[in-house]
């Protein structure tokens, strides 16, 4: 969709051209005058000044907590509603009305109007834009991965009520564990999170419960499943609550995996190692078959969010969800509890993708556990700490083009400014600007050899806990470090230290990689899920040998070919300057898109 822009000359209608513009009035022009800057900036969306049909809606879109619904009340009173498209994870609409003069008077009326957000502990206030006109691409629903199955009122309201009575939170012959974000309780055998995987040598006494039978038959019956299962994991999930994207693990299970969903309707998504996405709806009391390639090769997760987006002609469709713009709505999350049923695998997994299945990898590698099952320490220090400090060599010999825009900050500053680079990896930024006093600091004592080695003054500490004086920099950076904090409050303790270390007036510059990256030209794509395990491939003893950075001892220790995982929290659009307004004395200069991540300038008060 685009809008297209118009000439200088026209102007856009007054709102009171009688009197002179109030104190209110002044303000809401200067929001909306911010409103289309972000518009343009971020989105390519160039607002008009002269009236027309259509009008784009910032800050009232699915991205932000408005239904279209809520929109259409607040639209319909001013006229007839041709159209109301509302792009997927966006926080602004657009809306067509049958007439220009439908449109004025939505303008005139509706910009600077708060309405409640479907999450009713906020309001949203809405600024309206005029654009020229809104183009509309149809889509298709995309099909389900091979092999997934999905089967409405597997069982009925009276017997879903039975199943949820008879889960016995306190106790029972089950393995009951309280992960960070959510219950989950085992049967048969015990899923283990440290290694995704089963003990088949340690059955859990009692089997599957027999409250399952009924279901179980009936999925034999119509030939949902071939065998039996014996091992069950029920999660019961609240608003807000997901599972990162995962393969269950070839060498443990057989194919079928059937996942029966109570309680409450879920959006679903697979995702294909080609990046194709395919969000998928399952509704309540459905079972949920995955088999073949979308057993195998698919990843499947839950998002943690409160809404879903999903279609919104027809009431709710099982299957795909549609990505036309014009079909979309928001549906609030309730508790939802799975029954997820498996078959134990005797032998090793002899499936058609190799290149996933753990039993026929070459080179064996550690799996990582679902990130959100581990204590923030626990997880920072195995996957962000331990890892750096064990790629250290091979990681710098990959950084050494410093990033223009970075490069422009610290350019833009006076000389003999007083520098702090928090997270400075193998220095790549220190010595960029001569007229600089910079220092920098790292958790990494190898990459802080590094440093030692180029000359770079560095030291070891922990971002959270800098060993510098309070108010004695006149500028700071912190690029691609904040994003391994595993929780909001301790990304914001980090900001937080980087305020501290500023005198007054001093700036810092922050990067944090993108949700939202870079897909072609003028394009953007998406990670599903924003706390991932990334790895990083180890090369080769002989492609490492030809880097100078490399000692080494390092090259010996590590086996060619090794692969590691980092943690990773993808921030959203506004995310981080959301964050950031949270430190009380903090001005947010500037904030943009660079390279896969979002950044921001922000000013100590």
């Amino acid at each position: 969709m685009a809008a297209s822009s118009e000439s200088e000359e026209e102007r856009m209608p007054e709102r009171d051209t009688r009197a002179r513009l109030t104190k209110e009035q002044k303000k809401l022009m200067k929001k909306e005058a911010k409103a289309k800057n972000i518009l343009l900036r971020h989105e390519g969306i160039e607002t008009v000044s002269r009236p027309s049909k259509s009008l784009v809606v910032a800050n009232g879109g699915l991205g932000n907590g408005v239904s279209r619904q809520q929109l259409i009340d607040v639209l319909k009173p001013h006229g007839l509603v041709e159209s109301l498209v509302m792009p997927p994870n966006k926080p602004y609409s657009f809306v067509t009305y049958a007439s220009p003069e439908a449109a004025i008077s939505a303008y005139s009326s509706i910009s600077g109007q708060d309405i409640p957000s479907v999450d009713v502990e906020q309001k949203i206030t809405l600024y309206l834009s005029f654009v020229d006109k809104v183009e509309v691409k149809e889509t298709s629903s995309p099909a389900l991965p091979p092999g997934l199955q999905i089967v409405e009122n597997i069982v009925s309201p009276e017997e879903e009520l039975v199943l949820l009575e008879n889960i016995n939170w306190e106790t029972d012959n089950s393995n009951q564990k309280s992960l960070k974000h959510r219950r989950v309780k085992h049967y048969g055998y015990e899923f283990r999170y440290d290694n995704n995987n089963v003990d088949k040598d340690k059955p859990l006494p009692g089997g599957l419960p027999e409250f399952c039978n009924v279901l179980l038959e009936r999925c034999l019956h119509q030939g949902l499943i071939k065998n039996m299962p014996d091992q069950l994991t029920i999660n019961q999930y609240e608003p807000g609550q997901g599972i990162p994207p995962h393969i269950d693990t070839h060498s443990a299970f057989q194919d079928e995996i059937v996942s029966l969903s109570l309680g409450s309707e879920i959006v679903m998504d697979f995702r294909h190692p080609d990046g194709t996405n395919v969000p998928v709806m399952v509704p309540q009391r459905s079972l949920l078959v995955m088999s073949g390639e979308s057993r195998y090769l698919w990843t499947h997760g839950i998002t943690p969010r409160k809404f879903d987006v999903i279609q919104v002609s027809e009431g709710q469709k099982v299957g795909t969800v549609s990505k036309n713009t014009e079909e979309l709505t928001l549906s609030k999350r309730g508790t939802r509890t799975s029954f997820t049923f498996r078959k134990i695998r005797a032998g090793s997994c002899k499936c058609a993708f190799p290149l996933v299945c753990d039993s026929q990898q070459v080179l064996q590698k550690k799996t990582p556990p679902l990130v959100s099952d581990l204590e923030p320490e626990s997880l920072e220090k195995e996957y962000v700490h331990k890892v750096y400090e064990d790629i250290a060599s091979h990681f710098s010999s990959t950084r050494h083009s410093p990033w223009p825009k970075v490069v422009d900050f610290l350019m833009s500053l006076p000389d003999g400014s007083v520098v702090a680079d928090i997270g400075c990896g193998n220095g790549k930024y220190i010595g960029v600007n001569k007229n600089l006093y910079m220092v920098g600091c790292d958790r990494s004592k190898n990459l802080v050899d590094i440093c030692g080695e180029r000359k770079f003054e560095a030291c070891v500490c922990d971002a959270l806990s800098v060993p510098f004086r309070s108010g004695s920099f006149d500028a700071c950076i912190s690029i691609a470090v904040i994003h391994h904090f595993s929780t909001e409050e301790r990304r914001l303790a980090a900001i937080q230290e980087l305020f501290h270390l500023l005198k007054r007036g001093g700036k810092a510059l922050i990067y944090v990689w993108a949700m939202e990256q870079e897909y072609k030209k003028n394009n953007r794509t998406a990670f599903d899920s924003q706390d991932l395990l990334v790895p990083w491939h180890l090369k080769s003893s002989n492609q490492v040998r030809n880097n100078e950075s490399t000692s080494a001892k390092e090259e010996n220790q590590l086996p060619p070919g090794s692969v590691y995982h980092r943690y990773y929290h993808v921030f959203r659009e506004g995310e981080l300057e959301t964050l950031c307004r949270k430190v009380t004395g903090v001005a947010v200069q500037h904030s943009y898109h660079d390279q896969g991540n979002w950044c921001v300038i922000i000013e100590k008060l």
